[in-house]
């Protein structure tokens, strides 16, 4: 188990069939923090009012956050484009989990970060909402051919790859976009007075440095299964979490059980 002072995480999209929320569940178990910051997307309500889909996995993930609340967590929850109907509520608490647009987050170390979702800062989003809607579902084709290519690699004992992130990576506008983002979002961190920003919303998990503004970027829990923690002495660092890592750390937990058992002179399947 590893604690960290803070974890900012982004872009589940619960209720999508490509969100991952068992590889969450998966980070969740061996990552814990004092406080919580959900940087939006979290629930995908674009996709739920298109067809509802919302199996167990969805919910052992809410109820692992509530669960963490109510021993005493604090928790964040800032909403993004696809959950923009709890922007409608800042300032409420739902089970323990705090709404609200924005918030500045003061590190351990004293640095002072805007965290927002960054649907702000997307043109597209915020003018052009059709043509939103109409990126949104050729990323769910990319992810319908995420799905086929890593069913045929996991068979093949091959780890997780994104190709929805690889093929985004290969388009040149999609570079500029990514480019012209993290540009507008220092920005207003300067504006800001600042000394950095932690959002989500482009599914491009990094910690970059411009110009003397830290730009985080927390990913996202359908292509790279990313999260940014916190140490105690404010250090921020992107974690990557990938399914095999979770069965590793299982094993490893199953065998140490084993051997703790055979030391006792117990049998290694009652230990």
């Amino acid at each position: 188990m590893k604690r960290f002072r803070t974890l900012f995480i982004s872009d589940i999209h619960l209720g999508s069939k490509a969100a991952k929320a068992d590889y969450l569940i998966d980070f969740l178990r061996y990552h814990e923090a004092d406080q919580i910051i959900l940087v939006g997307d979290i629930i995908d309500g674009w996709r739920l009012r298109r067809s509802w889909n919302w199996p167990q996995d969805c919910n052992d993930v809410v109820q692992k956050l509530l669960r963490q609340a109510r021993k005493g967590t604090r928790i964040v929850y800032i909403p993004g484009n696809h959950d923009e109907f709890l922007r409608d509520f800042p300032g409420t608490h739902f089970g323990g989990i705090e709404v609200s647009l924005e918030t500045i987050h003061e590190g351990a170390d004293g640095k002072r970060y805007l965290v927002l979702h960054g649907d702000e800062f997307d043109v597209i989003v915020r003018h052009a909402r059709i043509l939103a809607h109409l990126g949104d579902w050729a990323y769910d084709l990319a992810i319908f051919v995420n799905r086929a290519i890593n069913g045929v690699r996991r068979r093949l004992g091959m780890p997780y790859w994104s190709f929805s992130a690889w093929a985004k990576l290969q388009v040149k506008q999609a570079v500029n976009f990514i480019g012209e983002f993290q540009r507008v979002v220092v920005e207003e961190a300067r504006k800001r007075n600042v000394e950095g920003v932690i959002c989500g919303h482009i599914h491009h998990a990094t910690i970059e440095d411009f110009d003397g503004v830290q730009y985080i970027n927390t990913g996202d829990w359908v292509e790279s299964c990313t999260a940014i923690g916190e140490d105690f002495d404010g250090r921020m660092h992107l974690l990557r979490w990938d399914h095999h890592i979770g069965l590793a750390m299982r094993k490893s937990d199953s065998e140490n059980m084993a051997i703790s058992g055979a030391e006792k002179g117990l049998p290694a399947k009652a230990a």
